[in-house]
C-alpha cells in the first residue's frame, strides 16, 4: 500500500478535479501489476495496473489507495474491471466520499466473492486528496492560503521592496503548490503592483494553473502578463455588475473570461467560489494580499493556512501591513485557531501549515 500511495503522490496536480489513486496487484508474494491514474479522462490506477499483469491478475490481490469506482464516468467501473480479471481479494485505503461510489464499489466486489478490508493508511491516501474529497461533496474548491513574511509579520519593506522575502528553496516549494492546485488567485492590487506571471515555473515542466484575479472594478491593466498566453494559461477575472461596461467588452474582446459575482461594489467571494466550483476548478492556491486573504478567512472559504517565516526583521512603521488583515475579533477566545499543525524548515525558512478551525 505504500508503493500504491507514493505512485499516487508522483501524479498530484495532474489529475484536475479527479483524485489521485495508485495501485499494486501482489501474486505469490510477487509484485505483478502496477498503476497510477494520470490524467482525467484517461485510464484509472486499476485499469493500467490490470493491463500489466495480464493474466496474471487472475488469483491477485489488489492494493488501493482509494475506494474503486462503481460507477460509468469518463471511463467504466474499476470494480467491474477486477471483477473480471480475477482478482481474489482487494485491499483498500480510503473509501470514496463521492456520492455516486461511496461503498457501492466495495460492496459490488463483495457481492462476486472477492475479499474486501478498508482503512489501510487511510489517513496518508485522504491527505493526498483533500482538495477532491470536499469539491466532490460540495461542489465548491478547496482553498489553500500561502503567505510568506518577516518575523515581524512584513510582506514588503517600508518602500514596497518584496523580493524576495524567503529564499530559493521556499519559492521552490511554492511553485509546487501551484502545479497541485487547479487554480492560482490574488487580487487586483497585486496584479497592478507586481504584474506576475501566476504561473509554476520549477526544474521541469508543470501542469499550468488557471489565473484567478478578484477585481470588482475591472482595474487590471490591459499590459499585465496575466492577460497573456490564454491559450496556455487562462485568466478569469472575478468582478462586480458594478464593473465599468466598456472595460468588460475590451477584456472580453480580449478572450478573458469575466465572472459575475454579486452586484455590490466588492467581489462576493462566495459567489466567486461557487461559480469557480461550477467550472470544475476544484482547488485553488490563494496568493493575495493581506486584505484578500482576510475577507476570505472572514468568510470561512479558507481550508488550508501555508505559513512561510523568513529569519528576518524588517521593521518600519509605515511598511506593509501583515498579510492576514481583517477586523479581528474582540476576546482572544474568540480566535480562529489551526488544527493539525504541521512545521517543516525549507532552506533556512520556517513553514507552518495547519487547517483553519471556524467558530460554529
Amino acid at each position: 500500500m505504500k508503493l500504491a500511495l507514493q505512485m499516487a503522490a508522483g501524479a498530484l496536480g495532474q489529475t484536475g478535479i479527479n483524485p489521485v489513486v495508485g495501485c499494486v496487484l501482489v501474486k505469490d508474494g510477487r509484485i505483478v501489476g502496477m498503476g497510477a491514474h494520470l490524467k482525467r479522462g484517461h485510464g484509472h490506477a486499476e485499469v493500467l495496473a490490470l493491463q500489466m499483469a495480464g493474466e496474471e491478475a487472475r488469483g491477485s490481490t489488489a492494493y488501493v489507495t482509494l475506494e474503486p469506482c462503481s460507477h460509468f464516468g469518463k471511463t467504466p467501473p474499476c470494480s467491474d474491471r477486477l471483477i473480471e480479471a480475477g482478482v481474489t481479494r482487494v485491499v483498500v485505503a480510503a473509501t470514496d466520499p463521492n456520492p455516486l461510489v461511496a461503498g457501492t464499489g466495495i460492496a459490488k466486489l463483495q457481492a462476486q466473492g472477492i475479499e474486501v478490508s478498508a482503512g489501510l493508511l487511510a489517513d496518508e491516501s485522504s491527505a493526498m486528496n483533500e482538495a477532491f474529497n470536499k469539491y466532490i461533496v460540495t461542489r465548491m474548491p478547496f482553498v489553500t492560503m500561502k503567505t510568506a513574511s518577516t518575523l515581524d509579520g512584513r510582506i514588503a519593506s517600508k518602500t514596497g521592496d518584496s523580493k524576495w522575502i524567503t529564499s530559493p528553496a521556499s519559492r521552490a516549494y511554492v511553485h509546487t503548490l501551484r502545479h497541485r492546485h487547479q487554480g492560482i488567485m490574488v487580487g487586483v492590487d497585486t496584479v497592478i503592483a507586481d504584474d506576475p506571471m501566476l504561473s509554476a515555473r520549477g526544474d521541469v515542466p508543470a501542469v499550468q494553473p488557471v489565473r484567478i484575479i478578484a477585481d470588482s472594478q475591472l482595474r487590471v491593466p490591459l499590459g499585465a502578463r496575466v492577460l497573456t498566453e490564454q491559450d496556455r494559461q487562462p485568466t478569469i477575472l472575478l468582478a462586480s455588475a458594478q464593473a465599468p461596461a466598456e472595460r468588460r467588452a475590451a477584456l472580453e474582446a480580449r478572450g478573458i473570461t469575466i465572472l459575475t459575482c454579486g452586484d455590490g461594489p466588492q467581489v462576493d467571494l462566495t459567489l466567486a467560489m461557487r461559480q469557480l466550483g461550477e467550472r470544475e476548478i476544484g482547488s485553488i492556491l490563494l496568493e493575495g494580499g493581506g486584505k484578500l486573504n482576510g475577507a476570505m478567512l472572514e468568510q470561512c472559504l479558507l481550508d488550508k493556512l501555508v505559513l512561510m517565516f523568513a529569519p528576518k526583521l524588517i521593521g518600519g512603521g509605515h511598511a506593509a501591513p501583515v498579510n492576514i488583515n481583517f477586523e479581528g475579533f474582540a476576546k482572544m477566545d474568540e480566535a480562529i485557531t489551526l488544527d493539525r499543525v504541521k512545521v517543516e524548515q525549507l532552506g533556512p525558512d520556517i513553514c507552518l501549515t495547519g487547517y483553519p478551525i471556524y467558530p460554529n
